[in-house]
């Protein structure tokens, strides 16, 4: 079990990440009037003194923040501020993808930009924007990012387990986009095609992030998109379009008996 301090609070807050690496759930600890904030859906369980409050991004920095983070970022609009009354109130969160949960810690020197769709829960001292990374739309690949700052927790969710790498100022390394799941601010990053032409359409690359110290950068095991390929080897072949040319929902299959 670990501690934060909630600034609201001001108590500590116990948390324990269970279940690791593929199937990782976040369990808070929640003293009296503390609070959690956690992406719309994220919860599993909960007590029945807690209180939940649903409110959008607009409170965490205007209508064009909150737009910007939902179209832009692949998160939803909306958050829950978790909150227990008059007792200790233990609240579950987990994710859709099958994967491992951080905690990273963002202090007011130092916060994270994290993979779109990543965030599960943090402290109500973090607030989130997008952060830009070039290429829009090239190769197909979302390259927007979720920037967060402030001083809080934040617990991100990673399809795969999550593989931390410290550089020292001036040391590099070169991340695969969908491998990528979050750095630190301290670092500078430039996204740029996998070699030349032939070697990024043809190299099962696509685009890499090339990122620079000093910082941390952590990378997921598991590429999102080439599970989904994986997936449509086996689901496309039951899939039948329609007269229109849309896909069916129904899946049809078909027995070589």
């Amino acid at each position: 079990m670990v501690s934060l301090v909630s600034g609201q609070a001001e108590e500590k807050i116990d948390y324990e990440i269970k279940y690791r690496p593929a199937y990782s759930l976040l369990e808070v600890h929640l003293p009296p009037e503390s609070v959690i904030r956690a992406e719309a859906g994220a919860m599993i369980y909960m007590p029945s003194n807690i209180e939940v409050k649903t409110h959008t991004r607009i409170r965490e920095g205007g209508i064009w923040r909150t737009v910007k983070i939902s179209l832009l970022g692949g998160e939803t609009l909306f958050v829950n501020d978790y909150t227990a009354k008059n007792k200790l109130g233990i609240v579950g969160f987990a994710s859709a993808p099958l994967g491992d949960i951080a905690m990273l810690e963002v202090k007011e020197d130092r916060g994270y930009i994290i993979q779109s769709s990543a965030y599960i829960a943090s402290t109500s001292e973090v607030t989130l924007d997008t952060e830009w990374q070039g290429f829009k739309g090239l190769f197909g690949q979302n390259l927007f990012m979720i920037k967060t700052s402030g001083d809080g927790k934040l617990f991100i969710n990673t399809f795969g387990a999550i593989e931390k790498r410290k550089l020292r100022e001036g040391e590099t390394i070169v991340v695969d986009n969908y491998h990528l799941a979050a750095l630190s601010t301290t670092c500078t990053y430039k996204v740029k095609t996998f070699g030349g032409l032939k070697a990024t359409l043809l190299g099962g690359e696509g685009l890499v992030t090339v990122v620079e110290g000093p910082g941390e950068v952590y990378v997921q095991t598991k590429n999102p998109m080439e599970f989904a390929s994986w997936l449509w080897k086996y689901l496309g072949p039951m899939m039948h379009r329609d007269s229109g040319g849309r896909w069916s929902r129904g899946i049809s299959f078909k027995w070589g008996l």
